[in-house]
């Protein structure tokens, strides 16, 4: 961890990490150096109540005896950073729940959430060994979304808003248009061609059941949003995380990085690789957003 607190190291205690999704939540608690001492996995209730008892149970679990120093966390959007209050899209009864508010009740210590992507490519600098000035950080699982760092704060659009890559109209290739339908309302979203719902919405099966054929016609499209973000936002890396992406692996991003090849002629072609992480990346940018704080990131 590149900066982490000495003030905090003198403590004792430990920072705990949280990766609220849909279906799982991963924690862990570390200590000021970033280092993982405990880690738990568990299904996300579909209910709220029982949802923040579980939240609170894990933190308490992971720290037991020790002093809880700060708590950062990654949840889906859209939330207000600021105030910490959240509306994950895919956690219906989550809505504008003032977490931070809830868990500085319970611990006593402050508490920092931000969008699970800006998390996850916070994650990916700091303990990815990841050295680029200009980063996008793209999930591809249930849905999709990105976050953009530049020397490892995150970028933030107005108002402290967050852009949403996965939203983004392309030109796609799909054997069934009329099964293109994305959960935000608009038509020909990036998520909608290549997020694990949209898959399962257009072949009518699980990412991991694709033919290769199927995987050309989704690479090709997850290839016309890398163009996007890559003439828009001209980073040097594009890091790809999340279960679809981990799961298809070269099957996803060869059709993707031939489509960057053949189209991206103004501004340097980024690499484009996946997470050196795996799926602890959003966990690893908790923890790291723990022992920074939103003001530093």
């Amino acid at each position: 961890m590149r900066n982490a607190s000495t003030e905090q190291g003198k403590t004792g205690g430990m920072v705990v990490g949280l990766d609220i999704g849909g279906s799982k939540i991963m924690a862990a608690a570390a200590y000021p150096d970033g280092a993982i001492v405990h880690r738990l996995l568990k299904a996300t209730p579909e209910r709220l109540l029982p949802g923040l008892e579980l939240l609170k149970r894990m933190v308490r679990e992971l720290t037991g005896d020790a002093k809880c120093l700060a708590i950062g966390a990654a949840i889906g959007g859209p939330l207000n950073w600021q105030q910490g209050i959240v509306s994950p899209l895919h956690q219906p009864q989550w809505r504008k729940v003032p977490l931070k508010e809830i868990m500085e009740d319970a611990f006593g210590c402050p508490f920092y959430v931000d969008v699970d992507t800006n998390v996850a490519a916070l994650g990916e600098y700091h303990f990815g060994k990841e050295t680029a000035s200009r980063l996008v950080y793209l999930t591809i699982s249930t849905g999709m979304g990105g976050g953009f760092l530049i020397d490892g704060k995150i970028y933030r659009g107005a108002g402290g808003s967050h852009p949403e890559v996965g939203h983004q109209s392309i030109p796609f290739r799909c054997t069934h248009p009329e099964r293109v339908i994305c959960e935000c309302g608009a038509t020909d979203c990036l998520e909608a061609l290549v997020s694990g719902n949209g898959i399962r919405r257009i072949y009518r099966k699980p990412a991991e059941q694709l033919t290769e054929a199927e995987w050309q016609e989704v690479g090709y499209n997850l290839g016309q949003g890398l163009r996007n973000i890559s003439v828009m936002y001209a980073p040097e890396v594009i890091v790809l995380g999340g279960g679809v992406s981990v799961g298809a692996g070269e099957r996803l991003l060869m059709p993707a990085r031939r489509v960057l090849q053949n189209t991206v002629h103004l501004v340097p072609i980024p690499e484009v690789r996946l997470s050196r992480l795996g799926y602890d990346t959003a966990l690893r940018g908790a923890i790291s957003l723990a022992l920074l704080g939103n003001d530093n990131i």
